[in-house]
């Protein structure tokens, strides 16, 4: 990303060997992170792919925090060949199934999300939006978000960076909680959570609801089908939100002053570390 001239060089070397290399669409930032290999088995072709929140670096692998999905869903597969496809045929719309997709489909996909729980509050039920990201500074997205608090809908965010949606507000956003974790390691990952039963959706993204994000990057979300999947990134989620050690309040007295619930001390990333390990374990 900083050095150019390697990007260069590296291009040069991958085109000498024959690598066909794409170089992106003018004036569309690629920021998703993913890949797609195809293999002839049994005379069909399947395929085998990720999807991440983070980069494949050296560097940043080290000290950040991410979330990549490696999959052969045929079906989130096809999805992200379409988006490979529109980088060579860029005048083309594609329409997908199962990945929300920017800049073309992000605002109005998550949108429809919020909606859905709306309607449980309107319904009588319980709406829960739980997400994390890096910051959300798009006008458009806080004002859904307030919408969604206005009708009921309980809203927990753990955003590290810029944060331009001001919670706990009566009338505005009082049911909203937002926190930040800064520690040893960034946290990088961004994952979308919608419900708390049975019917929840959970994405993992590469955006933040930022608006160039949303408007003017290419960006990947991905929805978490297998159950134990989702089940462990909601344990992480939960683990960071329940940091007391590093975790600041964000509020509109701007303090960002450290969270003190009187609770057993939970240092969220030294905490998920002690989950993995016991996963290994058990």
């Amino acid at each position: 990303r900083f050095d150019e001239q390697a990007n260069i060089d590296y291009a040069q070397q991958m085109e000498d060997e024959g690598v066909t290399l794409i170089f992106g669409v003018a004036g569309l930032k690629v920021h998703s992170k993913m890949c797609v290999i195809e293999r002839e088995e049994d005379k069909k072709i399947k395929r085998y792919g990720f999807i991440s929140t983070g980069n494949f670096n050296e560097s940043t692998a080290k000290i950040y925090t991410d979330y990549t999905l490696f999959t052969s869903n045929q079906k989130i597969l096809k999805d992200v060949n379409k988006i490979f496809s529109f980088f060579q045929t860029n005048y083309k719309i594609y329409r997908y199934k199962h990945l929300i997709v920017s800049p073309h489909y992000t605002q109005k996909a998550v949108f429809r999300l919020i909606d859905d729980e709306i309607a449980k509050v309107k319904n009588g039920k319980h709406g829960l939006i739980r997400l994390k990201m890096n910051s959300i500074s798009s006008y458009n997205m806080v004002d859904k978000l307030y919408e969604a608090s206005r009708a009921g809908v309980k809203i927990q965010m753990i955003v590290r960076g810029i944060c331009c949606l001001i919670p706990g507000v009566k009338g505005m956003s009082e049911n909203i909680e937002v926190i930040s974790v800064v520690d040893k390691f960034l946290e990088h990952s961004r994952v979308y959570i919608f419900g708390d039963n049975s019917e929840t959706k959970l994405y993992i993204s590469s955006a933040d609801w930022m608006t160039r994000n949303i408007e003017n990057r290419v960006e990947v979300s991905c929805p978490i089908y297998d159950e134990d999947i989702k089940k462990e990134i909601i344990d992480t989620f939960n683990i960071s939100w329940n940091d007391n050690v590093k975790a600041r309040l964000l509020n509109d007295s701007q303090e960002n002053i450290y969270r003190v619930d009187g609770k057993e001390k939970v240092r969220s990333q030294f905490a998920m570390y002690d989950y993995y390990v016991k996963k290994l374990e058990n």
